[in-house]
């Protein structure tokens, strides 16, 4: 596990600056969401720090490491998307062993990893399977799985749930607490739905035009908004300081 340190990041796509600035810090163990509406920068910055996009300025250190420079498969980091990514020929164990088998992990040790995370994500039935027989809720398991599998130290997740049913988010959302409560694996998820995030996240960093408004824990957000935008975003009342 790692923390992530953010450090006035810009980004600019052509003459338009999408990202201005940030500064934000995500703590070793902790599981933070990037919330906003469409267009926010919310998933801008997360593939910054997955290595996908390049920063146009600033610094991103993960584990006191800065790594700007640094490319995805060396950033010890894993990230799931909203469309699974599953290889459709492969079976739900050759899918989660891929990237070990890339990496050179040695035989015993990659069916091991398999075998664990498939524990943890209640896959073992399913390893022989392939994806077309799987559930969307079941596909997204195995995404997470995968993830898991390459013991990264920090797990990126961009709108995770978002292509699923509204009844299988409500409860993959409360599989996913309960597994980062048990790992403790430091976790940045990117969603624009508010009551995914204040059920998930230990903190939240509302986003706004390219800029953070506001970071805190769900309660402080919704009784203390530090402006009529946080306010306004999440529904709340009135707060101190608006």
């Amino acid at each position: 596990m790692a923390s992530v340190d953010v450090r006035k990041v810009f980004k600019r796509f052509g003459s338009v600056e999408v990202i201005h600035g940030i500064d934000v810090t995500i703590e070793d163990g902790s599981f933070v969401v990037l919330l906003g509406p469409s267009g926010c920068g919310k998933s801008t910055l997360l593939r910054m720090i997955a290595g996908l996009e390049e920063i146009g300025a600033g610094d991103i250190a993960i584990g006191g490491r800065v790594v700007n420079n640094v490319p995805p498969k060396d950033r010890d980091i894993a990230m799931v998307f909203q469309n699974y990514a599953l290889y459709p020929h492969m079976s739900v164990f050759d899918n989660m062993a891929f990237s070990l088998r890339l990496a050179g992990v040695a035989n015993a040790q990659m069916q091991q990893r398999v075998a664990d995370a498939a524990d943890i994500l209640g896959l073992r039935e399913y390893l022989q399977r392939y994806p077309r027989q799987l559930s969307g809720g079941q596909r997204q398991r195995v995404a997470l799985a995968r993830a898991l599998a390459i013991e990264p130290r920090i797990l990126l997740l961009d709108e995770p749930f978002g292509a699923l049913d509204a009844k299988v988010r409500k409860e993959l959302r409360a599989w996913l607490r309960a597994l980062h409560d048990e790992l403790k694996l430091t976790t940045i998820m990117v969603t624009h739905d508010q009551d995914e995030a204040l059920a998930l996240a230990d903190h939240v960093a509302i986003m706004n035009e390219g800029r953070i408004e506001q970071v805190g824990n769900p309660g402080d957000l919704i009784e203390r908004p530090s402006s009529p935008f946080v306010r306004d975003f999440l529904g709340g009342t009135d707060g101190e300081g608006i």
